[in-house]
């Protein structure tokens, strides 16, 4: 038991050592976003991930970015998400970006509850006028998404419940940044893409 806990922390270890390398090069040039954005990440396994934590870490170097990982917070316990208090930041900021690996072509599970809860009890028009934009990894690639792929779609088109989610709710849905046959040796482009979204 303990040499699994030994092992877990040498990959946290790892993890931190190459979001810390790759945002080397933009830790002193500081951005600031244009709009008042807040990024909600997610991740089902965070002590696996890599770049959804080199993304958490580059969206926290850019000012007027509030960042907010989810299973930090509440765990993994989809209960216990306080939606007061995510209502609240929702209200102040004018732009709402999720962070989350392609799940089983689908959100998070601690995502889709972040939407039950602090979403789902108000009606339509409740983020009027406020801005979506949805960042994710996928593993697989050209074989899996496309016209050619197995399902046939792009990713950013998986997300289409996202998108009438924003409808229904009076958003803007921006066009998804999204990384397929994302690999961890990439994470200093992603991060860089992201800043540049967050930016604009």
């Amino acid at each position: 038991m303990l040499r699994n806990y030994f092992i877990r922390w040498l990959h946290i270890l790892a993890v931190l050592s190459v979001c810390i390398t790759s945002t080397s090069a933009f830790a002193t040039d500081a951005q600031e976003a244009q709009v008042k954005t807040l990024v909600i990440v997610s991740h089902p396994y965070p002590e696996r991930s890599v770049l959804t934590l080199g993304l958490q870490t580059a969206a926290e170097k850019v000012r007027n970015v509030t960042v907010r990982n989810l299973e930090s917070i509440y765990g993994f316990d989809t209960r216990s998400i306080d939606a007061d208090v995510e209502r609240s930041l929702m209200r102040s900021h004018d732009r709402v970006v999720f962070v989350f690996p392609t799940h089983w072509f689908n959100i998070s599970p601690m995502l889709k509850a972040y939407l039950n809860d602090v979403w789902g009890s108000v009606g339509p028009g409740l983020w009027q006028g406020k801005e979506m934009l949805l960042v994710t990894t996928a593993g697989g690639g050209s074989a899996t998404y496309g016209e050619n792929g197995r399902i046939g779609i792009e990713l950013k088109d998986v997300f289409a419940p996202m998108k009438a989610s924003a409808a229904h709710a009076g958003m803007t849905y921006l066009t998804p940044l999204t990384f397929q046959a994302a690999r961890n040796s990439e994470l200093a482009t992603y991060q860089q893409k992201l800043i540049e979204r967050l930016v604009e």
